[in-house]
């Protein structure tokens, strides 16, 4: 390996390094490759990862999920919102050499308009209705039915080269042989496949030197396929890797320590939460707020954290992602305060037993009609849930609240509870990915209560004007106001109790520098500013 070269001093004094062009990265990643295609990814990180290289979107985004250029170079929105005007760089190419033009743009957004998609059918709904105008060689018109702000996010799907692929639909591109011959845009090319007998074991990729953003400082990367983390984590060990694409919780007590790693955590674009079915007619006090902030108040969220994820979490405070554009930064959790949620129980009418020890059968609260305060907590039969599920009924009992446990089928949870109704309260995540746009409108807007996304049955007239203005204005000014309203009222009212925001843990080798990661949209967003990472520097000369 090529050695780095580092010394001490403030930018630009003599023997300060300088990063210049050399060397490998290898990366561990756990699962296989399948499709080396943007649109066809969704359903595999591995692939995800490695696309992360080797294509670019029209836009990209800030560490605040702020959208920027990307092929694009530059966008204008119209007055009212429909009609967003995209003109391309001129200096981007494609690695066989190519230019970037508006037919690229129109092929790979046209396949999203096929029925045949295999994606969400949301996702395709949308784009049907979407005209793609060429205007020219460099530039396009997205002609939108009806405002809608978070637009700009579904442009930073990695672009396709029409020059190629002309013709070829979204059927044509699930087993199209470009899948295995990838062509993008990206600061990294494919190179080769790496084989063990006819098995794909990773790919080999090669800067690209007519990258519009910059030649990267890496000759090569990479990235080598495992089954289990643990056998990931082994080839770190043996030299085989110097990155692991994740560290798992259970890991890190074996990789913390370890002086030749450099370890880089972020916050992960999800969001654990406990949904609370509003509308059901036996357990009509989840109708009333202060019982719900005394749900949220009495659960311990940083011992859950720490008991459940290892500690590989931070405490939410709603349903915007902490360090987004459209989160109030002053805004915190409402705090863990047993006493504080036992008192408002208590206003509410729902009391305890005379004599009744906590711990005891008898310390279940109950209303002046007799009704005992009870209700069950549906969750994933998986490890992880049910010790969280079994710490959040504890912290309940532990004010007066009687919960029983029901461990349901992973795969029935979505669609024969959350979404069928049939549940009183249900413990899962929330997966932003792939889109930073918080756009909060499908789960808390009010029209979104038959058939929709608002699980919970929240129906608050205020919040959902603000959710419907945030997402019909393009300002962002504007957008960030409404927002901020959206989640004060949020923190307020406690439609549903957001607990959590895991954290994603990230191990590369010390001699790689430059490495810098912030909030994950996408865990393949710790790859982002790769093409400043370098592992060969020259000590600065004298001026």
């Amino acid at each position: 390996m090529l050695a780095l070269l580092l010394t001490q001093g403030p930018p630009g004094t003599i023997g300060q390094a300088v990063p210049v062009e050399g060397g490998a990265y290898t990366e561990a990643l756990v699962g296989q490759i399948s499709r080396l295609n943007p649109l066809l990814d969704n359903g595999n990180q591995v692939d995800r990862d490695i696309d992360r290289l080797l294509y670019r979107g029209l836009v990209t985004f800030d560490g605040r999920g702020l959208p920027q250029p990307d092929l694009a170079e530059g966008w204008s929105i119209s007055a009212d919102g429909t009609l967003y005007t995209v003109t391309l760089r001129d200096d981007a190419v494609w690695h066989d050499g190519e230019p970037v033009t508006s037919d690229d743009v129109i092929y790979t957004f046209s396949q999203f308009q096929d029925p045949d998609y295999p994606g969400p059918s949301d996702l395709v709904d949308m784009w049907k209705a979407i005209n793609i105008i060429r205007l020219d060689d460099r530039t396009v018109q997205f002609q939108l039915p009806e405002p809608f702000a978070p637009f700009l996010d579904y442009l930073s799907e990695g672009l396709l080269p029409d020059h190629l692929l002309r013709g070829a639909q979204i059927e044509d591109l699930v087993n199209h042989p470009f899948n295995l011959e990838p062509v993008g845009t990206g600061p990294f090319k494919f190179d080769r496949f790496l084989l063990d007998g006819d098995r794909i074991t990773g790919v080999a990729l090669t800067a690209f030197d007519d990258f519009y953003g910059g030649r990267p400082y890496l000759d090569r990367v990479e990235f080598h396929t495992y089954d289990t983390p643990e056998a990931a984590l082994q080839a770190e060990r043996q030299g085989v890797d110097q990155g692991l694409s994740q560290v798992d919780p259970t890991e890190l007590p074996e990789v913390l320590p370890d002086p030749e790693l450099n370890q880089y955590s972020a916050r992960l674009s999800r969001s654990g939460v406990v949904f609370l079915n509003l509308k059901d007619p036996e357990k009509d006090f989840l109708a009333e707020k202060p019982v719900r902030q005394a749900m949220l108040m009495a659960i311990n969220r940083q011992w859950l954290i720490d008991q459940a994820l290892e500690g590989q979490g931070v405490v939410a405070v709603g349903p915007l992602l902490p360090g987004s554009w459209a989160a109030p930064a002053e805004l915190e959790p409402l705090p863990f305060d047993p006493d504080q949620a036992a008192a408002l129980l208590d206003g509410a009418g729902w009391t305890l037993p005379t004599g009744a020890t906590p711990g005891s059968a008898e310390y279940v609260r109950s209303n002046k009609d007799g009704k005992p305060l009870s209700l069950t907590l549906s969750y994933a039969d998986e490890p992880q849930a049910t010790q969280m599920a079994q710490l959040i009924a504890g912290n309940w009992a532990s004010v007066g609240i009687q919960t029983e446990l029901q461990a349901v089928d992973p795969q029935t949870l979505l669609p024969d509870h959350l979404e069928s109704g049939d549940y009183q309260a249900l413990l899962t995540e929330i997966d932003f990915d792939p889109y930073p746009d918080p756009d909060p409108y499908p789960f808390w807007h009010d029209t979104q209560i038959e058939g929709g996304q608002n699980y919970s049955g929240f129906d608050d007239r205020n919040s959902s004007i603000w959710l419907e203005r945030a997402r019909t204005t393009p300002d962002i000014g504007k957008r960030t106001e409404y927002y901020r309203s959206f989640a004060h009222r949020f923190r307020d009212q406690v439609p549903a109790l957001f607990l959590y925001h895991p954290v994603y843990n990230y191990a590369i080798d010390k001699n790689v520098q430059g490495v810098s990661i912030g909030p994950l949209v996408d865990p393949s967003d710790r790859l982002a500013g790769i093409g400043g990472w370098y592992l060969v520097a020259r000590r600065a000369a004298a001026r």
